[in-house]
């Protein structure tokens, strides 16, 4: 055997509200007002809810209107008040306290990154890394791949059965390679072990718990070449009891699951969320153009696996440098020298790049919002601006 294990998150966990909720105040504010400054860090523990951190816009939100970006989240999500769980088990929406705690942001920062040439400095320094694979069809790793399909199937069918579930859900896949050549080079042979937590009423008893969530793992879609379920350790609700769950009984903060958000602890990550901050902070839109160029990398046949590493300084457009690494699976006719090289002398990579080329700064319900962002994953979505490969013959033309 050769394991390898990643983990998700519902939308309903406590970290995730704190991101959903930050980042549906940077979509009210950047539909707003498209040059909205933000950086609003979200801390939920019980029935609060303190905002902080630093906005500079022309739309100028009152404290109820931040009150309602809250109480709207959190209905969204799925704590609406109306499940099976009584207000001393899970948190209600009419409840909640809203304490914010805004700052502008300092006009130090301002200056280097809205440039008198109309270029976009970084808006901040950072390191950033975007991965890619082709042990799934969206070029994700395998492990967090399944990890998402257990959760998405659970979470939803929470949402639709609140009187049985509900909606504070984590999930575990472990994916068994056989060898460490085999996890190298990208070939997962089986799901060793699947773990599931999901909160249930009171009234249903561990077996009927248990027997509802093996159904939704088993319909789930999971790839028949690699899921047996006679095979498979599965572990659902371990503690035998899991009633009480949400902000109600656990803290969230903007920013704790990275590793969730993007590749599941396979590749690095950087220094910084995504979550909370507008389309000018690097942490964000770099870990968005990194993914977009490791995935076409692989999408194109010139690699098995890829790390693209960026890092930026902060007032400065073009980043301070960019590698590739593709852990020796790049295709004989090419090197990582090369594939560094083509990418720095083909793609700009500045913000204003960046923002440009993902339409980051016209989030919109036809066509992404950051909050759903924040609650499916950063990377790994097909729908995403930044998963699209609309250039692939441009990286194709190096395995001629």
């Amino acid at each position: 055997m050769y394991l390898f294990t990643s983990e998700v998150v519902s939308p309903g966990h406590p970290d995730k509200c704190a991101d959903i909720i930050a980042d549906s105040i940077v979509d009210k504010l950047i539909i707003a007002d498209s040059r909205s400054r933000v950086a609003s860090e979200v801390f939920v523990a019980g029935q609060h809810v303190v905002i902080g951190g630093e906005v500079t816009s022309k739309a100028n939100l009152s404290h109820n209107d931040y009150v309602k970006i809250v109480k709207d989240a959190l209905i969204k999500i799925g704590y609406d008040g109306k499940s099976g769980f009584n207000p001393s088990q899970t948190l209600t929406p009419d409840t909640v306290k809203v304490q914010v705690l805004l700052n502008q942001q300092s006009p130090d920062i301002n200056q280097g990154v809205d440039q008198e040439d109309g270029e976009t400095g970084a808006g901040d320094q950072g390191i950033m890394f975007g991965f890619a694979s082709n042990e799934t069809a969206d070029y994700m790793p395998a492990a967090i791949t399944y990890a998402r399909v257990i959760c998405d199937k659970v979470y939803h069918y929470a949402l639709g059965h609140s009187h049985k579930l509900g909606v504070d859900i984590k999930t575990q896949v472990t994916m068994d390679y056989g060898t460490k050549e085999n996890f190298e080079n990208c070939l997962p042979q089986k799901i060793h072990t699947i773990v599931v937590s999901a909160p249930s009423v009171e009234s249903m008893d561990i077996i009927e718990v248990r027997e509802l969530l093996q159904g939704l793992i088993d319909d789930a879609g999971l790839p028949t070449n690699l899921y047996d379920p006679k095979d498979t350790i599965i572990h659902l609700n371990p503690t035998g009891r899991y009633v009480n769950h949400g902000p109600l009984h656990d803290s969230g903060l903007t920013g704790r699951k990275l590793i969730v958000d993007s590749f599941g602890g396979y590749a690095p990550i950087g220094g910084g969320a995504q979550s909370s901050k507008d389309y000018t902070k690097v942490d964000r839109s770099g870990l968005y153009a990194g993914r977009w160029i490791a995935k076409h990398i692989v999408a194109a046949g010139l690699a098995k696996k890829v790390t693209v590493q960026l890092s930026y300084a902060i007032g400065v457009a073009k980043p301070t440098s960019v590698s590739v690494d593709s852990y020796g699976t790049v295709i004989d006719a090419l090197d990582d020298d090369k594939l560094s090289s083509f990418v720095s002398e083909n793609f700009s990579l500045t913000p204003n790049w960046i923002t440009k080329k993902f339409n980051l700064d016209q989030p919109s319900a036809e066509t992404f919002l950051y909050a759903d962002v924040a609650s499916r994953g950063q990377v790994g979505q097909s729908d995403y601006p930044w998963e699209k490969l609309d250039e692939l013959e441009k990286f194709e033309v190096l395995s001629k």
